[in-house]
């Protein structure tokens, strides 16, 4: 079973984030942020990565390269749930099941109110 955060505004389908490593995140570093609409932390991350080309010691900027990666993996979902926050999506429910859509319809088999935002 996989958790699920949860977040909704009026007039838009609920969001539903894995809570979970993520393996897209260290693949695609901010190309996944801005997929998911993380402008700030998309942004950041880049800068961070764009910096790193300061580094004189190839084998300290490698370092540095993967630790951001592996943060990234670790808080990226976490950097989803706050851009979510910050475009007006609350925090309301965690739910848990095998699948992203199970949650879905976990979801809207306890709130039959979100039926209309999430068709649309």
């Amino acid at each position: 079973m996989r958790t699920f955060t949860v977040h909704l505004r009026p007039g838009t389908a609920p969001v539903l984030v894995p809570e979970a490593f993520s393996w897209a995140a260290v693949l695609f570093g901010p190309l996944w942020l801005f997929a998911h609409r993380a402008w700030i932390a998309g942004v950041l991350v880049l800068c961070a990565e764009t910096g790193m080309v300061a580094v004189p010691d190839p084998a300290l900027r490698g370092v540095l390269a993967l630790a951001l990666l592996w943060l990234l993996g670790l808080c990226g979902q976490d950097l989803r749930r706050w851009s979510l926050a910050r475009r007006g999506f609350i925090h309301s429910d965690v739910v848990a099941a095998e699948s992203g859509d199970g949650a879905l319809a976990r979801l809207l088999d306890h709130r039959p109110d979100l039926q209309q935002e999430a068709v649309a």
